[in-house]
């Protein structure tokens, strides 16, 4: 029995009537279910260790849609090296169930969708732009928003953090805020992150992330497939061939082109190659 019959067979007697349609595509096993069945599921899948990693939660826009939004869920099982991803579709003014409850690690990948499409997601305790500074206005991965427009930011944001109910108490009042970065030694990078400190104990930390995003996907969506190397290259320039890797081998698997095997061993040495550099640039840099 494949991964797909086992599931088929699990969720249907879980959860009866539920309409789940099960496919497989491009080597993936992929059940695609209404927005309403996506925090059950989840709780599922960790409850019965079917699939005990959630790896990532991403969005994409279909304009031409009814609802227009899709998100997938990709799990991986630590048990069998499978994987399952979950689709489901959110119309414009709708909002679905968040999963931080479930899988904590959720959180930015959320904030991410919210960010780039615009998608409530409710139960979210924290549910506020990640990539995108503070003055920023739309949506950036929404298919109807123009690749060249520029958005600047003029205004800093504060050093103290803004005001959060769970916080609100006689010992947080008395904390010293501080801020780390842009700049600083500690941070190794483009990076910047407020701090409530009691002496040299952390009690709270808010990262900003957003002048980061180059908006590497609106980018492949106005160019060729072979002229996105470029921008997968600035990912990460201490290992950069595994981000081109990772990319050339989705566009050979949605062209059903498989490469020579002298090819593939290539990969592998660049690959090693460029982490064992990224390594000795983490290393040196500390």
């Amino acid at each position: 029995m494949n991964i797909i019959e086992s599931l088929k067979g699990d969720l249907d007697q879980k959860f009866p009537n539920s309409g789940f349609q099960f496919t497989y595509a491009f080597g993936n096993n992929v059940v695609s279910v209404a927005k309403e069945f996506i925090l059950p599921l989840v709780r599922h899948f960790k409850a019965t260790r079917r699939f005990d990693f959630l790896m990532q939660v991403a969005g994409a826009d279909f304009p031409e849609r009814e609802r227009r939004f899709e998100i997938a869920y990709e799990f991986f099982s630590s048990k069998d090296s499978r994987r399952c991803r979950l689709k489901t579709q959110v119309g414009e003014h709708e909002t679905i169930d968040s999963v931080i409850s479930v899988w904590k690690c959720a959180d930015w990948f959320e904030r991410e969708i919210f960010d780039m499409y615009g998608v409530q997601f409710s139960g979210h305790p924290n549910l506020r732009r990640i990539l995108t500074h503070h003055q920023f206005v739309g949506h950036p991965l929404r298919k109807d928003y123009p690749a060249d427009r520029q958005q600047h930011c003029t205004e800093a944001l504060p050093i103290h953090f803004d005001y959060d109910p769970r916080f609100e108490n006689e010992e947080e009042r008395e904390l010293v805020p501080l801020n780390i970065g842009p700049s600083h030694p500690a941070t190794h990078g483009t990076l910047r992150v407020m701090v409530a400190l009691d002496g040299e104990k952390v009690h709270r930390a808010g990262v900003e992330l957003g002048y980061l995003h180059r908006c590497f996907e609106k980018m492949a969506e106005t160019h060729p497939y072979n002229q996105v190397i470029p921008y997968t290259d600035r990912l990460n320039y201490c290992s950069a061939p595994m981000n081109n890797v990772g990319y050339c081998k989705a566009v050979e698997k949605m062209l059903e082109v498989e490469i020579p095997p002298r090819a593939q061993a290539m990969r592998i040495i660049l690959a090693e190659l460029s982490r064992v550099i990224d390594h000795l640039v983490c290393i040196g840099a500390n």
